[in-house]
């Protein structure tokens, strides 16, 4: 079961990074709660599977790139508790990368549904690249 999940885990992320977002979404609770601290544009804290999947299609639409560095499971399927921890990136359109931190995601799953998940990373880095994005606009 543990590796079933890092497969779909990592699977989820290469369909994020080619801007596919619905087997992501599959994988969410109605009641799915979701954290990303800070004061950043990005800062979240909602419930709800609508709401989220709007926070995700941001990721998409900026073009943020994801590398998965490690997968941690544990649990039983009725409660799976499970860390990964990533680097995200961004690249300007002549290449130039203009973001880059790494982050981990806590969450827990019941029955294969994701119910709850926090995205921690460098929110200072993140304040910045919300300045390079608005002085892009």
């Amino acid at each position: 079961y543990r590796a079933a999940v890092r497969t779909l885990l990592r699977r989820n992320i290469e369909a994020l990074n080619r801007g596919e977002t619905a087997a992501i979404f599959a994988t969410y609770a109605d009641d799915v709660h979701f954290r990303f601290p800070g004061h950043s544009s990005w800062a979240a804290d909602i419930t709800g599977r609508e709401q989220l999947e709007r926070w995700v299609r941001r990721i998409v639409e900026v073009g943020m790139q994801f590398e998965t560095r490690e997968i941690v499971v544990d649990g039983p399927p009725w409660d799976t508790r499970l860390a990964l921890r990533y680097t995200d990136r961004h690249a300007a359109p002549d290449g130039t990368l203009v973001y880059e931190n790494d982050g981990v995601i806590f969450g827990r799953t019941k029955w294969g549904k994701l119910t709850y998940y926090e995205v921690n990373e460098d929110t200072e880095k993140v304040t910045e690249f919300d300045e390079y994005l608005r002085k892009d606009v």
